[in-house]
């Protein structure tokens, strides 16, 4: 009984707030828990941007806030107008915009909405006429996968919602099937599915999240009979759409060049013409009778449709691509007249980079590289993207199927740049030769320091039933925030534990200095305790440093598949010093 009158103490005690949310009610409504107070920063900036005494904040004073507080100098007049429209209209219901000021509980909601407030940019700001080469692109590996790597079913829906997410890179793996041409992950019992239906799937998903160019990497074992007809699909499917060059690339174009373009990047299939061009040489010097002339006349002209299909195949090839020949150094030796792809496993290039990650960072600024999981991740995990990432790799390539931290840390790269999929890589990954960043480096200068303040979190009493956390009391809440990235920079911070609370009030404020604050994430993670179970899951989300927005702003967290939950949110400060 005592911990239920605290309950009822405590509950009683929250004054009306932001959301004007309806009281949420459990154990048959017999407590009830009222809206969570501004904090007191919240209420001395409303008070700080308004005249004294003043309830009400006009359009004037919050464009005032927003340039000033929030350092969003570009607002103007307007557009503070249209946020008081949209506060008002959503929390009174107001269809006819009647009120031009802001009370202090809509000014705490506007600054808890996320799609008016949110923590990044929605944007793409980028410069995007750079080459391909000075970007990271979200890339997809086995991108046909349903589930694991072994058995699960294959299928263009995981393309489609990768494409819907913004990836920009879908692998396909083609394998010949009697005359026909399938997709699956070869030598296993995974079920295949058709190529022309991955290519039309790709076709009419590849540009409704991002018009920057889509690229389909091809693991290609076919027969040249079938990549003759490989050729003739991809180019009946795409038609304008589909981008390649006259001749090889000296230089990668940009993705700006190149909006609602699709290209191909394998292997060029030149090895076996090369072979068969050879035996047709030597059959030539051989005295042949009359029946073996007319057979020899009809191969010739086999072998030169067949060779003319493979050459068309060849011709669409925009981004050459290979794996290493010989020694691991020896692959990223650079070619002045050609630019290619690179393909390495997380395991290869773990161990190039312990003593040539220079040469690594120097191959990638021209040249594109791939890194993809190693082939015991059966269950389709992922690895650690920041190695990748550091050493320019723009191409690290994930399973989007599954989830899990790595994955989280992908989906937080690639929302920067408004989730165009492509992120320019910072100015230290493409500088000079003599100016080169060594990812070994340990003893780099702080460059600033990142500070985060956590002053609440709500939305968990609409977005879960009351017995999700615990069946007999309010959950129990703590947030742990991370920075990810080199390794002088990795951090891990937590929060005091709020009990007994669906609207948890931490008021907390961590610092992170930071050397390489460019290759840094933010993640952020909630958790319930349980002092006798492992702690529930609570929400999630990871945010690229370089694009945080200073001053008060709400962070919508995810589920463990990153999907957003509609109402769980943060607010939090941010500010860089």
């Amino acid at each position: 009984m005592g911990k239920e009158k605290e309950r009822e103490k405590k509950s009683s005690s929250l004054e009306s707030g932001s959301y004007n949310y309806k009281m949420f009610s459990f154990f048959n409504r017999k407590f009830k828990i009222n809206e969570v107070e501004p904090p007191s920063d919240v209420k001395k900036a409303f008070s700080l941007f308004t005249d004294d005494g003043s309830t009400h904040m006009t359009a004037e004073q919050l464009r005032r806030f927003m340039s000033v507080h929030q350092s969003e100098v570009s607002t103007r007049l307007e557009d503070a107008q249209n946020i008081i429209e949209q506060v008002v209209n959503r929390r009174h219901h107001i269809t006819k915009f009647a009120r031009h000021t802001l009370n202090i509980e809509d000014f705490f909601y506007f600054l808890l909405s996320d799609d008016l407030n949110g923590p990044i940019r929605t944007q793409v700001h980028h410069d995007m006429s750079a080459p391909l080469s000075h970007y990271f692109i979200y890339t997809g590996h086995n991108s046909y996968l349903t589930g694991n790597q072994l058995s699960s079913d294959c299928s263009e829906v995981p393309i489609i919602k990768a494409l819907q997410n913004g990836v920009r890179v879908i692998e396909l793996d083609l394998w010949p099937s009697k005359d026909e041409i399938l997709v699956l992950h070869g030598r296993t019992l995974t079920t295949p599915v058709s190529f022309i239906q991955c290519l039309t799937s790709i076709k009419e998903y590849a540009f409704v999240s991002s018009p920057y160019p889509v690229i389909i990497t091809l693991e290609d074992h076919l027969t040249p009979e079938l990549q003759a007809k490989a050729a003739d699909m991809i180019t009946q499917t795409f038609e304008t759409m589909l981008y390649y060059p006259e001749s090889d690339l000296t230089e990668f174009p940009s993705p700006e060049s190149l909006k609602y373009r699709i290209m191909i990047s394998t292997k060029p299939p030149k090895e076996y013409l090369e072979v068969r061009s050879k035996d047709a040489s030597e059959d030539e010097s051989s005295p042949k009778d009359d029946s073996d002339a007319s057979e020899s006349d009809q191969e010739d002209e086999d072998f030169k449709s067949l060779q003319a299909g493979v050459s068309g195949y060849k011709r669409l090839i925009t981004i050459h691509a290979g794996k290493p020949k010989g020694s691991l150094k020896t692959a990223l030796k650079e070619v002045t007249d050609q630019v290619r792809r690179l393909s390495l496993s997380e395991h290869q290039l773990e161990k190039l980079a312990g003593s040539h990650g220079l040469d690594i960072v120097r191959f990638t600024q021209r040249n594109i590289l791939r890194v993809y999981p190693k082939g015991t991740r059966f269950t389709s995990s992922n690895y650690k993207p920041t190695i990748g990432w550091m050493h320019g790799a723009q191409m690290v390539a994930f399973n989007m199927q599954g989830y899990g931290k790595s994955l989280w840390l992908m989906h937080g790269m690639f929302r920067a740049n408004g989730g165009s999929g492509y992120v320019i890589k910072p100015d230290i990954l493409t500088r000079s030769a003599d100016e080169l960043f060594d990812p070994k480096a340990t003893l780099l200068p702080v460059q600033k320091t990142l500070k985060v303040k956590i002053y609440m979190g709500d939305g968990w009493r609409l977005d879960f039933k009351h017995t999700h956390f615990d069946a007999y009391s309010p959950p129990d809440f703590y947030t742990k925030i991370f920075i990810v990235g080199v390794p002088a920079d990795e951090a891990k911070k937590k929060t005091k534990i709020i009990e007994d609370d669906w609207c948890p009030v931490w008021d907390e404020e961590f610092s992170f200095p930071l050397t390489v604050p460019d290759l840094a994430l933010l993640r952020i993670e909630v958790r319930e305790h349980d002092i006798s179970e492992k702690d529930d899951f609570g929400g999630q989300t990871c945010l690229p440093v370089p694009e945080l927005r200073t001053g008060f702003r709400s962070v919508p967290l995810h589920d463990k598949k990153g999907v957003k939950h509609k109402n769980v949110r943060l607010l939090m400060r941010f500010e860089f010093v």
